[in-house]
């Protein structure tokens, strides 16, 4: 099952929601250039998307993830979770660990 399958992911960042973004790209087998075409983007946007350029258009970002099949939400952090974990994560080798790579 994939990762990304009715599974919430607490995105912290611009640089991880194109992690996100770019690992299920790889999952479902897409090219940044076949992505693009699904998205109605450049692929070069793709890619400067990828790379986590912060300066991208939401509205174009909503367009690539509604093409990779994932929903954006927003949510207050729950009260109870406790303060919040700043230790960075490598998305990049979480993705590669659930992909068994």
């Amino acid at each position: 099952m994939s990762p990304y399958a009715a599974t919430a992911m607490d995105v912290s960042s611009f640089r991880d929601l194109a992690a996100i973004a770019r690992g299920r790209r790889r999952e479902l087998g897409l090219s940044q250039a076949e992505l693009a075409t699904r998205a109605r983007v450049s692929r070069q946007w793709v890619s400067a998307f990828e790379s986590g350029k912060a300066t991208a258009e939401v509205g174009l970002v909503i367009r690539l993830l509604d093409a990779l099949d994932l929903r954006l939400a927003v949510a207050e952090p729950e009260a109870a979770a406790g303060p919040r974990d700043t230790a960075a994560i490598d998305l990049d080798a979480l993705l590669e660990e659930q992909q068994g790579g």
